[in-house]
Parts: C-alpha cells; structure tokens; sequence
C-alpha cells in the first residue's frame, strides 16, 4: 500500500494543524492511501548551521527527529507538511525542521528520498498571514524536485482551537479535496511506473554559479 507522511509541525501534538491534517488523511485513508503522523514534539529544534557535515556523513550531524524523518521518508510515496502561523510563516521549529531535513535529506548515502514524491503544505491559523506561510513551505518543494499537490483554493484551515477548525466548513473541505488530489496523483505515478514510464533523467553534474568572482 502506498503511503503518505503528514508531518505536525506543531508544539501542540492535538492542535489546530493536526486537526486540519487529519481531514486530509481521512479522504487519503478512503482512497486506500495510507497514512502515518509524524510530530515533530516541543523540544527545541536545532537550526542548521551550514557545516557541510551532512555531505561527509550521509545524514545530519544533530542526531534528533530530522535523522529518524529522513530514514522514514524513503519509504513513503508522499508527503503532508502542516503548520501552524505564529507571524505570516512556518513556526520556528519546523523551518528548523525543514531546513536541516532538505539539506541533509538528498544527500543519504542510499537515495533521496525526497525527489519526485508529491508534496502539499498545510497551515493553521487564527485570522491572517497563512499565504505566506505556503509560499515559504512551497518553496523546499521546488527546490527538491517534489510535485506540489493543491486543493481547491489554498491548503489552510482558521481557528484558535481544533473546536473552531471545525467549524470551518470551507477549510475542512479544502483538506477533504487536497487529500483526494494527493491519492489522484500517487495512483498516476503508480500507473506510469506500470506502464515502462521512467523518472526524469538528470543531468549527473549540477551546475552552481556563483555571481561573484
């Protein structure tokens, strides 16, 4: 059975973002896609500090839940982020989170376990700043070569408490559709791979140009 990781950014385990992700996996779940949560916990998260160690190891030289991610995510077919937005982005510990996991990411000795699996971000927030929040999160995707999954309108649901996210009829919708897209596409790709249809060929040396000389 193929599977999706929704990952809970969240300090709070049970809170508004897990409520939204799990809208979305209840529609994955009906598609016969399955699901697995991942919470990323309260702890302090350490930031990345660019010391290249993840280039010599294989893996992150902080040994926390961006490791044991990684070596989750090569066996997943798709990917959920959610968020909550504290100041019209992703909250601190999951860019944190998601700096180190995509830098440290494709670089596994194995494979990467990124490229090429469908991707969708999902945020939570009281009133405002929400758009931004997905345009921050979107961004690792387009740069790591995952296919971004949209639903109807903007992947966010509103509330201050997972009691006010659901009454948020339209946003509860929009995780319903998002998931049902998500399980759309992975059943694509499945049915391409059946078919002989073979990833995208790379190119095997990445160009970097740097502006000043």
């Amino acid at each position: 059975m193929m599977k999706v990781i929704l990952v809970n950014g969240s300090p709070n385990e049970y809170g508004c973002t897990y409520t939204a992700l799990s809208e979305a996996a209840k529609t994955l779940n009906e598609a016969g896609i399955g699901t697995e949560f991942f919470w990323i916990g309260k702890k302090p998260m350490q930031g990345c500090i660019a010391c290249g160690g993840c280039g010599r190891k294989g893996k992150c030289v902080f040994n926390d839940k961006v490791n044991e991610f990684i070596e989750l995510a090569h066996a997943a077919d798709g990917f959920i982020f959610g968020s909550p937005v504290y100041f019209s982005g992703m909250n601190g510990s999951l860019m944190s989170f998601m700096d180190r996991t995509f830098f440290a990411g494709p670089r596994h000795p194995d494979s990467n376990p990124f490229a090429f699996k469908p991707a969708a971000a999902v945020v939570s927030a009281r009133r405002a700043g929400t758009t931004s929040a997905i345009d921050q999160i979107n961004k690792y995707f387009l740069h790591g070569q995952l296919p971004i999954i949209s639903s109807r309108y903007w992947n966010m649901v509103h509330g201050n408490t997972p009691e006010e996210v659901m009454q948020d009829a339209e946003g509860l919708q929009i995780m319903r559709q998002l998931g049902r897209n998500m399980a759309w596409f992975l059943k694509l790709k499945e049915a391409g791979k059946a078919a002989g249809i073979p990833l995208p060929e790379q190119e095997e040396t990445r160009i970097a140009t740097n502006f000043i000389r």
